[in-house]
């Protein structure tokens, strides 16, 4: 991580625990808002007006939550208004690095060689992890946003004027509703699996691994009914917030991660949906299975071999 500007150790998986050996995910630090008149957003300061080519996507295909903002830009039609950059997969010393790696990008708008220079760039002294996703403004050479949340969130609306997209990922008639199973989710599920994963206790590693479980139950018995998406026939940001987590589940989670009680693929309900989403327009180029493993087994605090399994498959 960085302190105060300077790297300070080797990439860790695990950013802080409590006393009952629990994983502790560090806050994001940049919060401002794209608006489509530059005003400003819930947090943060205004002046980042939504405009064509103003802005850029640093993301990892190993992360979901970058994973979430790349199904937003694809979903909402900004392929053509929102730049990207991929990083390598995988994890080093320093850790997000760019290029040398099929697939991943080297850094042609800021000449960085690792993701934490994009941050000193902007802040010399930041003190933490430099995490992706990262929303980059080109015009004032800052970081917009590295919550993943509010990039999604913003993406699904701020440039509907220009793109004439009116997909509403965040319809305000389900509203308490996304809200709820997004509340619920997070910790249960999204997070749950790494709390699993980097968890440095038994007790703290089985609270979350029937945590897990018990949210994938909830998700199988409510798609049971028929229903194509969470809450109906309309496809939410609750939608894209759980299946960046269902996509990567037998590829790591299962395994590496210990939520090893069954496959998402032996609960027919929520391997149909997980199918069903990753057919939709734009989605696949969203998925990069060889990123995914690439970058969980290498993880060397899980993985010491580095050895990258061969399966399964998404299909």
């Amino acid at each position: 991580m960085l302190l105060n500007g300077k790297w300070a150790e080797n990439w860790q998986p695990v950013q802080n625990k409590d006393e009952q050996g629990r994983f502790i995910r560090q806050t994001s630090s940049f919060r401002h808002w794209i608006t489509p008149d530059g005003s400003a957003g819930p947090t943060g300061k205004g002046g980042f007006r939504a405009e064509k080519g103003r802005y850029h996507l640093y993301v990892a295909y190993i992360c979901p939550w970058a994973s979430r903002t790349l199904m937003a830009r694809a979903l909402k039609g900004l392929s053509d208004y929102i730049s990207v950059s991929v990083v390598n997969p995988v994890l080093t010393d320093q850790g997000w690095t760019f290029g040398a790696y099929p697939d991943a990008d080297e850094d042609k708008l800021n000449g960085a060689q690792y993701m934490h220079q994009i941050y000193t760039q902007v802040d010399p002294q930041f003190t933490g992890r430099a995490t992706v996703p990262v929303l980059w403004d080109k015009h004032q050479h800052t970081i917009v946003n590295n919550e993943s949340a509010d990039i999604l969130r913003m993406l699904g609306s701020a440039f509907d004027h220009l793109t004439g997209n009116h997909l509403d990922l965040y319809p305000e008639a389900l509203r308490s509703e996304i809200d709820a199973l997004n509340d619920y989710l997070y910790p249960a599920l999204n997070n749950g699996v790494y709390q699993a994963g980097f968890a440095s206790s038994q007790v703290a590693y089985e609270e979350a691994y029937h945590g897990v479980f018990a949210a994938l139950d909830r998700l199988e018995s409510q798609l049971a009914d028929g229903r194509s998406f969470l809450l109906g026939e309309q496809l939410t940001e609750a939608d894209i917030r759980l299946w960046v987590t269902l996509i990567r589940f037998d590829l790591a989670y299962h395994s590496l991660f210990k939520c090893n009680r069954n496959t998402l693929r032996s609960m027919p309900q929520l391997w149909a949906y997980t199918q069903r989403i990753l057919a939709m327009e734009g989605i696949a180029s969203t998925v990069n299975v060889d990123h995914i493993k690439a970058g969980y087994y290498s993880i060397k605090a899980l993985n010491p071999s580095g050895i990258v399994p061969l399966g399964p498959r998404l299909d």
